[in-house]
């Protein structure tokens, strides 16, 4: 059932080209929200747009190492539908608790790909296919997710539960 819901939110590809280890990462949670329709109204705004991004990172991967967890760096606009969604599925309370339980979010404001570009390009992604697109790093900085940075790039026509399914690839707790 869940390789149906994958491939029907168009992340086959994802899957495919995710390491091996993500595959037998941790159970998502089941998301009570069944459509992104029932998301509160407005989406929430997630990037600060005059944020130091450079500190912003550092200071969750020092989160991260200090309770054992991945660095999930989400890059987007606010000006971004999809990333407004992304934000708002995460904030989602039983969606909430397991991300906190597993990450340290940081989000980047990347402007229309003209800011805060150095930070996808120091993890060998030169240039951003859309946002939201999304690294996922251990506390040692090695990117995990290589190659699986913009599955949620239409989140506005994913299930809230393909958007935590995917999120779910990484995490071994």
């Amino acid at each position: 059932m869940k390789l149906r819901a994958l491939a029907a939110a168009g992340l086959t590809a994802a899957l495919l080209t995710a390491p091996a280890a993500a595959l037998a990462a941790t159970k998502a949670p089941t998301v009570a929200l069944k459509s992104i329709d029932g998301l509160p109204t407005p989406l929430p705004y997630p990037y600060d747009e005059k944020a130091d991004a450079e500190a912003d990172l550092a200071a969750a991967i020092k989160k991260a190492k200090a309770h054992k967890k991945l660095v999930l760096i989400d890059l987007g606009g606010n000006w971004c539908g999809d990333c407004r969604v992304f934000a708002g599925v995460i904030e989602q309370p039983d969606v909430k608790r397991w991300v906190d339980k597993h990450y340290e979010v940081v989000a980047i404001d990347v402007g229309r790909y003209t800011k805060n570009m150095q930070i996808p390009a120091r993890y060998g992604v030169d240039k951003l296919k859309g946002v939201p697109s999304f690294l996922v790093v251990d506390t040692k900085g090695k990117l995990v997710n290589d190659g699986a940075f913009f599955a949620l790039t239409d989140a506005r026509h994913m299930t809230p539960q393909s958007i935590v399914d995917w999120l779910a690839q990484w995490p071994a707790k």
